[in-house]
């Protein structure tokens, strides 16, 4: 059975769910942004250069979220610090683990100047010899994308890359994954000793539609001075936002991700709406020229599976035609179901007919095993509880998995 983390007890909420306030935020700043706030806040601009490498080791090396723990930094600055800013984790509201140890956090940021308090959903993918860790950069989406539970939940606002960032920050407290975590009370430490060692831009929201707090987020997670992420176990997954493909080429780096699923426009128009601002002959060009793809470096072509929509051997014919030439691996994403969608999943045997194809013609094509789907944790399933499902939803998802729909 999947279990929730009783987060009630006011002992286990203080230990994970720290006060926060409108003192501004040092997390997500660049590393010259920092020094200048410091100089800003005054610090004298000899040491600010120095003080903020110390803050970055303590927020990214160490994993603090309070300046007292900050031993090699005064009393008196470290209180000027606590005055003037901020280094706490967002609060965690609920915490569910799946039957096949897949973990969701639904965590709360506070309010932005006259905003509400928001919420996004976050999940952490246990795999042998790793663990992703699936952030969301925006509060809801504007893609609409028809098979998408995301897309039903409107767009309230982006992140800031503060928020992106903590929510790497509260994975890796939470699983014990800073030094010196392991004796912290409350840290959830996997018995076989897994950590985030991938991070996936594929929760909720559009990345390339946040490109700057989204850019500056993942330069921080994969600087070598602190949360030292690869940038080859960082990928970005968007729905085709053409002329921001190549911007994060140039700018972040790191892995591209395409949201596929059709091989033509009539289709993709209704399955990924985007696609009528930019159609599959602009996308191709753009990961064609995408920067360093090579055969190393391979593009991901994300292809959910929808019984008698998209599934036909002429469709993996047309994919195989669309993809040639990009060095590409196509997964193949089995339809997660939640209350009230319109699809059906491939029949397992239609699905493996697929990726046979597929691969006789030399893609990678794995069929990406379903995780977190009793906790609403799968791909395409997240949204937040912003927008709590009822208790008939809940209800109607638990009918469906019992009736095997989706496997």
């Amino acid at each position: 059975m999947p279990q929730t983390i009783d987060l009630t007890d006011p002992q286990t909420r203080a230990r994970i769910s720290p006060v926060r306030n409108e003192r501004a935020p040092l997390i997500g700043l660049s590393k010259k942004a920092l020094a200048v706030t410091l100089v800003e806040a005054g610090v004298p601009v000899k040491q600010a250069r120095m003080r903020a490498s110390q803050l970055w080791h303590w927020l990214y090396v160490r994993g603090v979220s309070d300046f007292d723990a900050m031993s090699n930094i005064s009393r008196d600055l470290r209180a000027m610090l606590a005055e003037k800013f901020t280094i706490a984790r967002p609060e965690i509201t609920a915490e569910q683990v799946s039957q096949d140890g897949t973990r969701k956090w639904l965590m709360r940021f506070p309010s932005r100047g006259a905003g509400k308090p928001v919420e996004v959903e976050t999940v952490y993918i246990p795999e042998e010899g790793r663990g992703t860790l699936c952030v969301s950069s925006q509060v809801g989406c504007t893609l609409t994308c028809s098979f998408c539970h995301t897309g039903t939940q409107k767009l309230v606002r982006n992140l800031t890359s503060e928020e992106i960032l903590a929510q790497l920050l509260v994975a890796r407290d939470r699983l014990g994954d800073f030094p010196g975590a392991e004796t912290q009370l409350g840290a959830i430490v996997p018995s076989e000793g897994r950590k985030v060692s991938n991070l996936v831009m594929m929760g909720m929201g559009e990345p390339l539609y946040n490109f700057e707090a989204v850019k500056e987020a993942l330069l921080i997670a994969s600087d070598g001075d602190g949360l030292s992420l690869s940038k080859r176990r960082i990928t970005l997954s968007t729905s085709g936002v053409v002329p921001n493909i190549y911007r994060a080429g140039e700018e972040i780096g790191v892995m591209l991700a395409i949201s596929l699923h059709a091989v033509n426009d009539k289709l993709r128009d209704e399955l990924v709406p985007i696609n009528k601002k930019y159609p599959l002959k602009e996308l191709m060009q753009a990961c064609r020229d995408y920067p360093g793809l090579s055969n190393a470096r391979r593009i991901t072509f994300e292809y959910v599976m929808l019984k008698g929509v998209n599934d036909s051997l002429a469709d993996a014919r047309e994919l195989v035609r669309l993809l040639k030439g990009i060095p590409a691996k196509i997964n193949l994403i089995p339809f997660n179901p939640w209350p009230g969608s319109n699809y059906e999943c491939s029949d397992w045997e239609t699905i493996e007919r697929f990726a046979d194809f597929i691969n006789d013609n030399g893609y990678a094509s794995p069929i990406r095993t379903p995780r977190g789907r009793d906790i609403l944790a799968a791909c395409g399933q997240l949204k937040s509880q912003s927008e709590r499902l009822k208790k008939t939803d809940r209800l109607a998802l638990e009918a469906m998995m019992i009736a095997g729909h989706g496997e």
